[in-house]
């Protein structure tokens, strides 16, 4: 475990790099994070839930919040029906509807159980739009992403064992070939 640990401290700081650089995270604005701790043992999703695993996608993602200024957000399992945790202040500012459940290992998820032990003041709420958003281990993070949302190719495709895929999201585009755009 210490050397997975290890290797995933450094997949995830070239991971924080990737995003920091894109240009694609703004201050105020959500992050989804979508993650199967067993996945990234090399363990089926839902089978091998690690905390340890789990506290170090966190510290790592909370750097991310404060070089960047977004909000994080944690979806739970389907459980839970992917529901998110997210600090009160963020479930006010977006006019979120909580509901009431607390995430464990078993129904939620080590990820959305550790995150809500660990956020200052966290809350549960059933669905949210997200700006951009990392999907760890094939959890399926897009019902919690804005529309449109676009995939990011970046070089760090795996953490640990699991698979993955970003996304950030843009304004739809409406109006025909007539239509103008602000350039991207």
């Amino acid at each position: 475990m210490f050397e997975l640990l290890k290797q995933m401290k450094l997949e995830l700081s070239n991971m924080q790099t990737e995003w920091e650089k894109s240009g694609f995270l703004h201050q105020g604005e959500l992050f989804v994070v979508g993650c199967s701790t067993s996945e990234v043992a090399g363990q089926q999703i839902g089978t091998s839930g690690s905390e340890e695993i789990a506290e170090v996608i966190f510290e790592q993602l909370t750097e991310l919040q404060i070089k960047t200024g977004i909000h994080l957000s944690f979806q739970c399992c389907e459980h839970l029906n992917r529901a998110i945790v997210v600090e009160r202040k963020v479930m006010q500012q977006y006019k979120l509807e909580e509901v009431s459940v607390i995430p464990t290992r078993q129904a939620g998820g080590s990820m959305a159980s550790y995150a809500y032990k660990h956020l200052k003041d966290p809350v549960i709420v059933e669905c949210i739009s997200a700006h951009a958003g990392i999907d760890i281990g094939e959890t399926m993070i897009g019902m919690h992403l804005k529309s449109v949302a676009v995939p990011i190719r970046f070089q760090q495709r795996f953490l640990g064992n699991a698979r993955v895929v970003a996304a950030y999201t843009r304004p739809k585009r409406i109006g025909g070939h007539r239509a103008v755009y602000a350039s991207s």
